[in-house]
C-alpha cells in the first residue's frame, strides 16, 4: 500500500535524514536560543550542507529540485524541534528561494540562486507593512520609475530574516511594492541587497511570545534605488507570484503546525506512562486519555489532509487555495489545542521551558496569524466554496 507520508524512497530517505539531523543537532541548541532569543545562523547554514534551503530549487541553480511534498518533510521535521529556526528556514526556501527559482530571470537565479541554497546568503520576503497585513491592497510601499531602475520607498513590517542580530540586515530580499501610476491591484516584485543605499534596519521586533529563534524586523526604505534588472518578471504582474507562493507557504506553515502537535503528543503521551498519581500511571485516568486520545486524532487528522494536498499542489501554478487556506486554518488551530493539552497533562512540569511543551504552545499560537489569519482563510474559503455546488 502507498505511504501517504513518504510517498517514494527518497522521500523517506529526505525524512530519516533531516529526523537524524533534527535529534543530533537542532534539539540540543533549541531552548538556549529561544530564551536567547537568538538566530542560530551556523546550524541554518547546515541546513545547505543538506540540500535543505533549496529543496524545491531547480539543480541547475544548486537547489534539490524536488516537491511540495518534500518541503512539507522538512518543516514538518524541523518543527518538531525548532518551530523559530524552522520559519527562518521557510521564509529563507520558500518565500525567496522558491519564489524567486519559479519567477526569476536566469540572470537573477544564476546570481542569487546558489547563495541561497549553500546558506551564504539569508533571504526573506517582504510583503506586510506597519498599517497593511492581510489587506494586500492596502500596500503603501512605492517605486517611483528613474533612469535605469526604480526609487523605492516605504516600509515593511514583521519580516522573518529581517535582522540576523541587533544590527544586521539579512542578506537580500523579495519586496512587493506598488509602481506609481500603475493600477491599484498592479503590484510589482523587486530584488532589494543589504547595502543598497536607503535600505536599512528600521527595528528589530523582540520580546515576542513565541518563534524567538527567529529574527523579526522593520525594514525601511528611503529613496532606495534598485536597478531595473531587479525587477522579477513583468512590471504589475507580482500579484500572480503572490497567490502562488502563498499556497505553498499556508501548505508548508500547516506542516510546522503538524511538527509542533506530534512532538506535544510524543511527551505527553512519554509522561503519562512514567508519571504516576494515586497509586496510578497517569494514562490510566480516564480525563488524561482523552487529552492524550483527541491530539493523536486530531493530529492524524490534520496530518492526512496536507500531506492530501501537497500530493496534488503543482510548484509553478496557483489553483487550489481552498485547500492551501483549509489545511493551515485547521493544522495551526489544532496544534496550538493539542500543546494546550499537553500543559494540562503535564501540569506544573508543562508550564516550564525544560519539559519543551510551553515553548511550542506559545511558538504554535503565531501560526493562527502569520501567513495570513484564521479569519483571513474563513473569508477566501468561504468565497471560493461559494463558486462550488458539490464537492467531490
Amino acid at each position: 500500500m502507498r505511504d501517504l507520508f513518504n510517498p517514494t524512497p527518497e522521500h523517506k530517505a529526505l525524512r530519516d535524514m533531516a529526523r537524524s539531523f533534527v535529534e543530533a543537532e537542532v534539539e540540543p541548541q533549541a531552548l538556549e536560543h529561544d530564551r536567547a532569543e537568538r538566530f542560530n545562523q551556523p546550524l541554518f547554514r547546515r541546513l545547505g550542507d543538506l540540500g535543505l534551503l533549496g529543496v524545491t530549487v531547480d539543480e541547475r541553480w544548486g537547489g534539490s529540485g524536488l516537491d511540495a511534498v518534500a518541503a512539507v518533510i522538512a518543516h514538518e521535521e524541523l518543527s518538531a524541534s525548532d518551530p523559530g529556526l524552522c520559519l527562518a528556514y521557510l521564509a529563507h526556501s520558500m518565500l525567496f528561494a522558491n519564489n524567486l527559482s519559479l519567477n526569476g530571470s536566469d540572470a537573477q537565479r544564476a546570481r542569487y540562486l546558489p547563495g541561497a541554497c549553500s546558506g551564504a546568503l539569508v533571504g526573506g520576503m517582504c510583503m506586510s507593512e506597519p498599517d497593511a497585513g492581510t489587506d494586500v491592497l492596502g500596500m503603501r510601499t512605492s517605486a517611483r520609475v528613474v533612469d535605469g531602475g526604480y526609487v523605492l520607498n516605504g516600509a515593511k513590517m514583521w519580516i522573518t530574516n529581517g535582522a540576523l542580530d541587533d544590527h544586521t540586515l539579512g542578506d537580500v530580499f523579495l519586496v512587493y511594492a506598488r509602481v506609481e501610476g500603475d493600477a491599484r491591484a498592479a503590484l510589482s516584485m523587486l530584488i532589494v541587497e543589504k547595502g543598497d543605499a536607503g535600505f536599512s534596519l528600521g527595528q528589530r521586533i523582540k520580546d515576542k511570545l513565541g518563534m524567538r529563534a527567529s529574527g523579526t524586523a522593520e525594514l525601511v526604505f528611503e529613496d532606495c534605488f534598485v536597478p531595473a534588472e531587479r525587477l522579477v518578471g513583468e512590471r504589475g504582474a507580482a500579484t500572480l507570484h503572490m497567490m502562488r507562493n502563498l499556497e505553498l507557504e499556508r501548505l508548508t506553515l500547516a506542516a510546522m503546525s503538524l511538527g509542533i502537535a506530534r512532538r506535544c503528543v510524543e511527551i505527553m503521551n512519554s509522561y503519562a506512562s512514567d508519571r504516576a498519581a494515586f497509586g496510578k500511571p497517569l494514562r490510566d485516568y480516564g480525563q488524561i486519555q482523552a487529552h492524550i486520545a483527541d491530539s493523536y486524532a486530531a493530529y492524524m487528522a490534520g496530518r492526512s489532509y496536507v500531506y492530501n494536498v501537497a500530493a496534488s499542489l503543482s510548484l509553478d501554478s496557483a489553483g487550489n487555495r481552498v485547500d492551501s487556506d483549509g489545511v493551515k486554518l485547521y493544522c495551526a488551530r489544532m496544534a496550538k489545542e493539542v500543546a494546550d493539552r499537553a500543559i494540562q497533562v503535564l501540569g506544573g512540569y508543562g508550564y516550564v521551558g525544560e519539559y519543551n511543551v510551553e515553548r511550542l504552545w506559545r511558538d504554535a499560537r503565531l501560526l493562527e496569524i502569520g501567513g495570513g489569519t484564521n479569519e483571513a482563510h474563513q473569508k477566501n474559503m468561504t468565497r471560493d466554496l461559494a463558486k462550488v455546488r458539490a464537492l467531490r
